[in-house]
């Protein structure tokens, strides 16, 4: 498990924190502070990751307006409320949306399809990225930390109670 790990684990984190990256940025930071990863380079590859994939929705609306449109369509109900967030908090909803489940890929296409400057965009979303990933790398690597010093015998079922609560924490946030 270990060489698979080794071998695949930043890819994976890659692609999974292009399209947000939440469960794969703690899990990383968890086994990074039990010494399976580097937790450097997980931190730059999920935040490189998580930027450009908000980067890709953000042109994405701004260039095909009416595949964003068809696309959010489907999400109408998701829409009402992310617009109603992005009036209440203007740019910072940019900032917000990083820790709100189920409006991450909204805020960048709906912001995409209006007069929004793109430069503007690029700096909301960079700032958005930087805090993101220190503040869930941090929290997930110390959870990890406090457990790798365990006995070898508790060791991994801490870990495993840590992995369990990223994925309940992700699941009680796609409820809500």
């Amino acid at each position: 498990m270990e060489a698979l790990i080794k071998d695949w684990g930043y890819i994976i984190l890659f692609f999974y924190s292009f399209g947000g990256g939440f469960v794969a940025l703690a899990t990383a930071c968890v086994l990074s502070a039990s010494g399976q990863i580097d937790f450097s380079t997980s931190l730059v590859v999920a935040g490189i990751a998580n930027f450009i994939g908000d980067e890709v929705l953000f042109l994405l609306a701004r260039y095909n307006k009416t595949y964003a449109n068809n696309l959010l369509g489907k999400y109408q109900k998701h829409v009402a409320k992310t617009e109603n967030l992005m009036f209440k908090f203007g740019s910072f909803a940019i900032i917000l949306q990083k820790y709100i489940y189920g409006i991450k890929t909204l805020i960048p296409l709906l912001i995409g399809l209006t007069e929004y400057s793109s430069k503007k965009f690029i700096v909301y979303n960079l700032l958005a990225t930087i805090l993101w990933t220190l503040l869930i790398g941090w929290v997930f690597y110390y959870l990890g930390a406090s457990v790798s010093g365990l006995s070898s015998d508790f060791k991994y079922f801490g870990l495993g109670l840590i992995l369990l609560m990223v994925f309940g924490i992700a699941y009680y946030l796609k409820k809500i």
